[in-house]
C-alpha cells in the first residue's frame, strides 16, 4: 500500500507539503526530525490529509497531479478544507 499525503507546518501554517510514501508513520517522523531537505526548515509538521493507493505508480501519478497548479487548488478546496471544516461532522446524517 502506498500513501499520498499533505502536511502543514505548525510554526509556519502557510507552508504545506505534498508527498508519497509506503510508510506514512515513518515518513512523518522523518519530516518532523528534519531528515527531509525540503521540509526541515519548516518543521514540525501536522498531517492534514492522506489517501491510500494499491501501488506506487498510482500514488505517484496522484501526487504529481496534486503538485500541479490545478491540483493544488483542488487539494485546498476539496481535500484540506473539507477535512478541517468543523461543520462537516455537525451536518453528518447517518
Amino acid at each position: 500500500m502506498w500513501y499520498v499525503y499533505i502536511l502543514r507546518s505548525i510554526e509556519f501554517p502557510d507552508q504545506e507539503y505534498t508527498g508519497s510514501t509506503a510508510d506514512l508513520k515513518q515518513r512523518l517522523a522523518a519530516h518532523n526530525a528534519g531528515k527531509s531537505t525540503h521540509t526541515a526548515k519548516f518543521a514540525p509538521w501536522n498531517l492534514l490529509w492522506y489517501c491510500a493507493f494499491p501501488d506506487k505508480h498510482k500514488a505517484l501519478e496522484f501526487e504529481k497531479c496534486l503538485k500541479s497548479h490545478s491540483g493544488r487548488a483542488f487539494a485546498s478546496k476539496r481535500l484540506v478544507q473539507s477535512n478541517l471544516d468543523p461543520g462537516r461532522l455537525a451536518n453528518w446524517k447517518d
